[in-house]
């Protein structure tokens, strides 16, 4: 078995390697323009509803959301769906 050793010289190479090689990935990688969740207050803005009619939404299961800590979030694609008037999929 042989043993190879790694320099310090190396690391920094290898480092910097890898630094240019993650910049040429994202700028490849088209800009996301558009948030893929959204927070209750901006949903409500969107669709210009009351925090009530958003509750209830989320009570019949017209609009899915997820509960993070006391904080709900929604995923854009589907308020995109229920602003299309199409059903948002759970």
């Amino acid at each position: 078995m042989s043993v190879e050793i790694i320099t310090k010289e190396d690391l920094q190479s290898f480092r910097r390697q890898l630094l240019e090689d993650l910049r040429q990935l994202l700028s490849k990688r088209p800009q996301q323009t558009q948030k893929l969740v959204l927070k209750s207050a901006e949903v409500r803005r969107l669709l210009q509803i009351s925090p009530s009619t958003l509750q209830t939404l989320r009570i019949n299961g017209t609009l899915p959301f997820t509960r993070i800590g006391g904080t709900i979030y929604y995923r854009s694609e589907d308020i995109e769906r229920l602003m299309d008037g199409k059903e948002a999929r759970p």
